[in-house]
């Protein structure tokens, strides 16, 4: 697809679906978006830019190109073999050679023939990338958790309601029908008044963050540090598995798995756009090495609403190969747990309860990449939004905030601001390696 047709059709497809119209444009989702019929031609297709094409961020491209909507014509990685396996992959594909691959994200997000883009970097880049590409009016599909620090989030889902462009979070659980289902049931008093939310997410999978190395030539590692602190190169610090672990680039498990399960349990509990105002809890943290992340951890964040969460990963477990994952939602009647396999409750009942045509009915989608790229024709708000998305890692940062310092942080959810704690106060944000600024 040359730059000519693509100007041409995001102009047709700007002017047949503008956001003044978006309201009465009917929320049908065709099969095809879905993965379920033929792909559409090649001038309708959405075209789509891959920034971070690792293991996570090729699985994303590849459920994009599943859904026989999209094109994708750039890639962007700091490291040059993930970039030729990618382009190997699409010229394959399309059995064409001309897509895009650089390893700056400027290079991409200054072509005017790209609608969308796919962020799956390390969470230090997440924010930088995110408003860069809302400035420059794509669509932004950003894997999770959504950004290194809630200042960070902030400032995306401003940089997304300022621009008015389309964002999904990389919160599949959104997306899988019993995960609804199970917090339909809950937010419709199946299990009378909630009181306690039980998460329970894996510790860090590895602690072993030692050995350093050279930078190999096939690694741009100034580029891959970006706005994080200068470094000595470890194949550790920038291995999938490693740089999780590391707090100058992520959260730990705490955020990496907090994003998914804290979002279904603010989901279940109606609370997406708010989030707790007291956060404590104790964490085991590494002694030497590389990684500094929690391994193990348990703490309670307290909602105005008279609910705590508990959340909590046993490191004991961990060394058995044990990975729990799920949420338990407790109640005066009740509980009911959902995890990526299942659904249970008691009493049992309550799973064959049907939800009223005049009761609370959430946000339905069934296929993650698919709801994407029919919320980018239609101008709909995503399954995964970026306000809920920040809200919910927000309750994770808090945590992390408050294992770190070793006592319990009050928040106000409505400003974003800790309260009568200036030490805790200046970890909502971060400094940022020059030239690198938000």
């Amino acid at each position: 697809m040359n730059c000519r047709q693509g100007i041409t059709r995001r102009a047709l497809l700007k002017r047949t679906v503008g956001i003044a119209g978006a309201a009465a444009f009917p929320y049908i989702v065709p099969s095809s978006a879905l993965g379920n019929s033929g792909a559409t031609s090649a001038s309708n297709r959405i075209t789509i830019g891959c920034i971070g094409v690792g293991g996570r961020g090729t699985a994303v491209c590849q459920a994009l190109l599943a859904t026989g909507q999209v094109q994708v014509v750039g890639i962007c990685d700091v490291d040059a073999n993930r970039r030729t396996a990618v382009k190997d992959l699409l010229a394959r594909k399309y059995n064409s050679a001309d897509c895009m691959s650089c390893t700056d994200f400027r290079d991409l997000l200054s072509r005017d023939d790209i609608d969308a883009v796919m962020i799956a970097t390390p969470d230090h880049w997440h924010a930088l990338l995110a408003v860069a590409a809302a400035k420059a009016g794509k669509a932004v599909y950003c894997e999770k958790p959504l950004a290194l620090t809630i200042e960070q989030g902030r400032k995306m889902v401003e940089a997304v309601h300022r621009y008015g462009v389309v964002f999904q979070t990389g919160t599949q659980h959104r997306s899988e029908p019993h995960f609804r289902r199970a917090c339909e049931l809950v937010r419709n008093g199946r299990i009378g008044k909630l009181h306690t939310v039980e998460v329970e997410i894996p510790g860090s999978m590895s602690t072993d963050g030692f050995g350093f190395g050279l930078v190999p030539e096939t690694l741009d590692y100034d580029m891959w540090l970006g706005p994080a602190p200068k470094a000595p190169y470890s194949p550790k610090r920038v291995d999938a598995f490693g740089w999780r672990w590391i707090l100058d680039y992520a959260g730990g498990c705490v955020t990496d798995w907090g994003a998914h399960h804290i979002d279904i349990a603010q989901w279940g509990m109606g609370t997406t756009d708010t989030g707790p105002i007291e956060v404590q809890g104790k964490g085991v943290f590494p002694g030497d090495g590389l990684f500094d992340s929690a391994i193990h951890w348990r703490y309670e964040a307290r909602y105005a609403n008279g609910v705590t969460v508990v959340c909590f990963a046993k490191g004991e477990l961990l060394a058995q190969g044990q990975y729990p994952n799920g949420i338990k939602f407790i109640g005066e009647k009740g509980w009911l747990s959902v995890d990526t396999a299942r659904i249970d409750a008691e009493p049992k009942s309550v799973l064959k309860e049907e939800i009223g045509s005049n009761e609370i009915h959430l946000y339905e989608s069934s296929n993650h990449a698919g709801n994407f790229i029919e919320c980018i024709r239609t101008k709909r708000p995503t399954a995964a939004p970026v306000e809920q998305a920040h809200r919910s890692v927000t309750v994770c940062h808090l945590a992390n905030i408050a294992m770190r310092l070793g006592r319990k942080i009050r928040w106000d959810p409505a400003t974003e601001k800790i309260i009568a704690d200036d030490q805790a106060a200046r970890m909502l944000s971060r400094p940022m390696r020059s030239p690198w600024r938000l």
